[in-house]
């Protein structure tokens, strides 16, 4: 099973970090593979938000469209991603998100198996290369952003 974990610190704030993972709307825009997002529900607590979402990822001839559980966590700036349905035996991502001096630390977790054993082993391939394009995308997203 891929797992992938990452640190970056990054000249923004981790409020605009925050935001920017947490618009699960605006993936399609910037974040490779992504050919559209959705998102199904939201429904709001005192201390968290939960958002069911719909993402199409598109890589050459595999197109694949899979729900995650997404519970946004805004006072501890945490953001945490359980798949819902899809090819995957189980997804789940965790962000992580805290001010430092300059910026903020951003950390990113994720751990994954495809139901498939061929797609298993091609994303097996690729998998690490693929986790550093999508966490320098919202990086470089996050720099046209925010400057």
């Amino acid at each position: 099973m891929p797992k992938h974990s990452e640190t970056r610190h990054l000249p923004h704030t981790a409020q605009q970090m925050y935001d920017l993972v947490a618009d699960v709307s605006s993936y399609p825009k910037f974040l490779p593979w992504t050919a559209a997002a959705r998102v199904r529900s939201r429904e709001v607590f005192a201390d968290h938000e939960i958002m069911l979402a719909d993402l199409v990822i598109s890589f050459k001839v595999f197109r694949e469209s899979f729900g995650s559980r997404v519970v946004l966590w805004p006072e501890q700036m945490k953001i945490d991603t359980a798949y819902i349905d899809g090819p995957f035996h189980h997804l789940e991502s965790v962000w992580q998100f805290q001010d430092a001096v300059g910026g903020c630390e951003v950390a990113f977790s994720v751990d994954f198996e495809f139901k498939n054993r061929l797609l298993q082993g091609t994303a097996g391939m690729f998998f690490n290369e693929a986790m550093h394009r999508i966490v320098a995308a919202f990086e470089a997203r996050a720099n046209q952003l925010y400057g």
